[in-house]
């Protein structure tokens, strides 16, 4: 190890890695450190053995589980838009290198004792279980306009400026209903709460492109 660093970065949790591969493209000599014995932080993945020393201390798992390293065990589930800044900042630092990434295959809700798929698409809108038949109809709709919307295309903005007009705005127009409006908002645009209502409405739309395939 060399005696002198420009930067010392202790943790290797997502925000360390980020800031640490940053500081090293910009030059700067950087020295990362973690106190524990495996990579990621409070988020990290963890193998079976690591997993049963977190929150068993010394007991060991049983064998019957299978192999250590067959598990893989996230302690903080992280999503990421995939047309995001944050994937931008990534291959820009180089991380990316270091890290997997998995498309997520749908997003689903519990609802009235059943697990159900959130409809994605305007084809599966028509077959979702979780909205009655008029509103399948109006989902569809929405759905199609958020297909078809481009920035660069204003005969796709159908008039409306989405730069001023609220995500609230936009759910008007198409008439949903409450549940609709929260599977949307929530399990495909990923907002922790319902202050993106009254935000305007590009970047709701941009968010659930990104999820619509």
């Amino acid at each position: 190890m060399d005696e002198e660093y420009d930067v010392i970065v202790l943790g290797t949790g997502l925000k360390e890695c980020i800031l640490s591969g940053l500081l090293s493209v910009n030059g700067l000599k950087v020295l990362h450190m973690d106190r524990n014995d495996y990579y990621g932080g409070a988020s990290t993945s963890l193998n079976l053995n690591q997993l049963w020393k977190r929150f068993r201390e010394n007991d060991t798992p049983p064998e019957s589980l299978g192999a250590s390293k067959e598990y893989n065990v996230d302690m903080v589930p992280k999503f990421i838009i995939a047309n995001g800044n944050l994937v931008r900042v990534l291959i820009h630092t180089g991380v990316t290198k270091y890290l997997n990434f998995k498309a997520v295959d749908g997003s689903y809700v519990y609802n009235k004792n059943k697990i159900h798929k959130v409809p994605a698409n305007d084809v599966e809108a028509l077959k979702s279980p979780l909205m009655g038949l008029f509103e399948k109809r109006r989902a569809r709709k929405f759905f199609i306009y958020v297909q078809d919307y481009e920035d660069s295309d204003p005969k796709s903005h159908e008039g409306l400026d989405l730069t001023k007009v609220t995500a609230r705005e936009i759910i008007s127009k198409y008439g949903l209903e409450d549940d609709t409006i929260d599977f949307i908002g929530h399990a495909l645009a990923l907002y922790h709460d319902d202050s993106y209502l009254d935000q305007p409405a590009l970047n709701f739309v941009r968010r659930i492109k990104v999820k619509l395939y």
